[in-house]
């Protein structure tokens, strides 16, 4: 079958699309967007974790019919032009990067808590985590990388409405 669906703000197509492809299979073989990894296959792990129509979803679970004429958001779609999004520098800066395997879902799981809540407590960042394993890190810089990035998305959000916090 022919897959039409919206990646990035971009139209895209694939086909010979079998009908038990998975989506994450589509956009990393087909679409040659490596970014969300290839981990577990069953929705455990959260590296694989897309925007399906602005909703974190594991794209490992996700049949690549069900996507068809909808917008999907991968990790690469956080990028700013050719440089990193707000929230892929927070992790870098907070140095909650070290393998990379499940950065990928962090990032947009990340992204997506901090558009819903502008200040998350550390109960909330749990939470929204909770998803998304990670085998080479405490998570502690991960927490820190998340509470930097709501901190800048509040700071941008607040400097382009004109309301400071003095």
């Amino acid at each position: 079958m022919r897959l039409s669906f919206t990646v990035n703000g971009r139209q895209c197509e694939a086909d010979d699309v079998w009908e038990g492809e998975s989506l994450l299979y589509v956009l990393r073989e087909r679409l040659g967007l490596p970014g969300s990894k290839n981990a577990c296959e069953q929705g455990e792990c959260g590296s694989c974790t897309v925007y399906l129509d602005g909703v974190p979803a594991c794209a490992c679970l996700v049949a690549a019919g069900q996507a068809a004429g909808r917008e999907v958001g991968t990790v690469e779609g956080l990028a700013e032009g050719d440089g990193l999004g707000a929230v892929q520098e927070s992790f870098v800066e907070a140095g909650a990067v070290q393998c990379g395997f499940c950065t990928p879902g962090l990032l947009v799981a990340t992204d997506d808590l901090v558009n819903r809540v502008p200040h998350p407590s550390d109960a909330e960042i749990r939470e929204s985590l909770a998803g998304n394993l990670c085998r080479c890190t405490g998570y502690e810089k991960i927490m820190d990388a998340v509470r930097l990035a709501a901190d800048r998305r509040a700071s941008s959000e607040a400097s382009r409405s004109g309301k400071t916090d003095a």
